[in-house]
């Protein structure tokens, strides 16, 4: 098991670097794509990247935890409501693009978002008084 396995979401746009044995020989191949789902915990998670290659779509399943999987580098986050992209598979194109998050819920370092409004700023803390009516000549007795 990876002691510091790769961070990456649903929707990100990811290179995996993958190694290769051909004869005696050892390469890294990079498979670059969406990633569409994941699956499994633990020792077993996996992940599922799609590319389009020639106008057909290949996907590749690669268990997070094999030594064969170097590396994992994300150069897009993708902002998804959906923890499957299946519906992807249906779409060609400039339709198969995913919206860029853009330090949107999660930030650009993947932490949680900041609750606005929790704590009371100095300005909003000292409320003007209500007006009353002997202030306000056109309202109604």
């Amino acid at each position: 098991m990876k002691s510091d396995p790769p961070s990456f979401r649903i929707g990100d746009l990811v290179e995996v670097h993958y190694r290769i044995t051909e004869g005696d020989k050892d390469r890294i191949q990079i498979f670059s794509g969406t990633i569409i789902a994941t699956k499994g915990g633990g020792l077993r998670r996996s992940f599922v990247v799609r590319r389009i290659v020639q106008g057909e779509g290949v996907e590749r399943t690669f268990p997070l935890h094999s030594p064969r999987v170097t590396d994992v580098v994300v150069r897009r986050r993708g902002q998804v409501r959906r923890a499957k992209l299946y519906y992807l598979r249906k779409r060609v194109g400039k339709a198969a693009r995913l919206r860029e998050d853009i330090g949107g819920a999660h930030g650009p370092s993947g932490a949680a978002p900041v609750a606005r409004g929790s704590a009371p700023s100095p300005a909003s803390a000292e409320t003007p008084p209500a007006p009353t009516a002997a202030a306000n000549p056109n309202a109604a007795s």
